[in-house]
């Protein structure tokens, strides 16, 4: 099915996969991809490195800067996950910076996982599978699969269910599912 593009949104050059719908006044630069089934809103941005996977939301006035979602993820309103881990301007000779004279460090968002709204994700983070970030977090470290965090700086404060549900003591979620570690990673029981 063709994808549905907004008259006000601006993809000249990205790719837009089938059956994605791309909201008013949303960009995405040319070299984004955007995978099937998508849903990118109002305001949004995609930089020309932005990947993203199949089946994912991205919501209001998110920015993704060079940033790789997985399939299934969801992007809160307003959160913003940024690659410049030294953010200038200029140069020391006070030139302008431009293309290429910085080091990209793109956040990786896995399959499966939530980044809430507002929360901002710092250069080079890996957001785990089914991971949970709270809105208005300030990640700066990666987040384990199934890991809950929240506050700023973020810390880690649970475990999330492939439902979004917060895991109790025991590991088990109220849609029944449950969980064990193993060498220090949360996996589903077997």
């Amino acid at each position: 099915m063709t994808p549905f593009v907004h008259p006000t949104a601006e993809v000249d050059g990205a790719e837009v996969g089938e059956d994605s719908k791309v909201w008013h006044q949303a960009q995405l630069l040319a070299g984004a991809s955007l995978g099937r089934e998508c849903t990118v809103g109002k305001g949004a941005f995609l930089s020309s490195t932005a990947a993203v996977g199949s089946s994912v939301k991205i919501g209001n006035y998110a920015m993704l800067m060079g940033a790789r979602v997985e399939d299934e993820a969801f992007i809160g309103p307003g959160a913003y996950l940024m690659e410049d881990a030294h953010p200038r301007a200029t140069n020391p000779d006070g030139t302008r910076r431009g293309p290429g004279q910085w080091e990209p460090r793109p956040v990786l968002v896995r399959r499966g996982a939530t980044v809430g709204g507002g929360a901002l994700v710092m250069p080079g983070v890996v957001v785990g599978e089914w991971a949970m970030v709270a809105a208005g977090a300030v990640v700066h470290k990666d987040v384990p699969a199934y890991g809950l965090v929240a506050g700023h700086p973020a810390r880690q404060v649970g475990w999330a269910c492939g439902c979004g549900q917060t895991l109790d003591a025991d590991l088990t979620c109220a849609c029944r599912r449950s969980y064990v570690l193993h060498d220090g990673e949360l996996v589903p029981a077997p």
